[in-house]
């Protein structure tokens, strides 16, 4: 089951939707059945997703805080997806309970609603989980690259390998590239795969000689076939095969440093060919 929802030109992530939709199923409930006290328990609901956000995403910047000193401002840069939700869930429960102590008149409405919310997040979750494949695996594909060779993407099995969906129109594709290409060269142990969609090599190496990045493996998929196979259709996605080119991960949108760290620490450390 595809993790995303098309409508035209956009790309909207399930999670994210699923996510909000459970917000708003919780903040009805609470009004529902707060009455006079419905304002109080809408704050009290946004300060709880609050306090869960600001905690979860700490909990990353501390856990990767090298890659953060490098560049402070990306602190604040949540478009890499940098969580750390175990905490982040901790959290809020934790407000939420000291609240529900303290202010006994919020006790139904406000334990109402963070049930109500929690319970549609998982429903929602287990019905992407249960739709999920077990054992996505590498696409059996060949694709040309831009040097004119044909390359088959089971040839980099055998090694953990990160394959990025990107088109040099994007503008989150060109500001994580940079890191996409450091990460290249310092980790020799992994295959990067850059998999540009729809464009010629010409425009590819055009674009790649004017940002100075001398990128290893550019294949072109001129069709797409590697997005629609895998079900993913936004850019950029970068996914993440063990050595056995087994699916273990998934990055809808822009990565930081930190962010692929995180993800690299996922795959499997053994680069021993089948």
């Amino acid at each position: 089951m595809t993790q995303t929802v098309q409508l035209g030109p956009l790309v909207l992530s399930l999670p994210l939707l699923m996510g909000i939709a459970a917000f708003l199923i919780a903040g009805w409930t609470g009004r529902r059945l707060g009455k006079d006290q419905a304002a109080e328990v809408d704050r009290q609901l946004l300060r709880t997703v609050l306090v869960g956000l600001v905690v979860a995403r700490l909990a990353f910047v501390v856990q990767f805080r090298d890659a953060y000193l490098k560049s402070p401002l990306g602190i604040l840069d949540i478009r890499d997806g940098g969580w750390h939700a175990a905490i982040g869930v901790g959290a809020a429960l934790a407000y939420a309970g000291v609240v529900l102590v303290r202010r006994a008149a919020l006790r139904k409405p406000l334990a109402a609603a963070v049930a109500m919310g929690a319970g549609v997040w998982l429903a929602g979750a287990l019905v992407l989980s249960a739709n999920t494949p077990d054992d996505v695996r590498m696409p059996q594909l060949a694709l040309p690259a831009i040097d004119g060779t044909t390359v088959a993407l089971s040839s980099y099995e055998g090694r953990p390998t990160v394959v990025n969906l990107w088109a040099t129109w994007c503008p989150p594709c060109q500001r994580e590239m940079p890191m996409l290409y450091a990460a290249q060269r310092s980790r020799p142990d992994v295959n990067f795969v850059f998999l540009n969609q729809g464009e010629s090599a010409q425009q590819v190496v055009a674009y790649l000689r004017r940002s100075g990045l001398a990128l290893q493996n550019v294949l072109l998929d001129g069709r797409s076939e590697a997005g629609v196979a895998l079900g993913h259709r936004a850019l950029p996605t970068t996914l993440f095969f063990d050595a056995r080119g087994r699916l273990v991960d998934t990055r809808q949108g822009e990565l930081s440093e930190a962010s692929l760290a995180e993800r690299l620490g996922t795959l499997s450390p053994t680069t021993q060919k089948r």
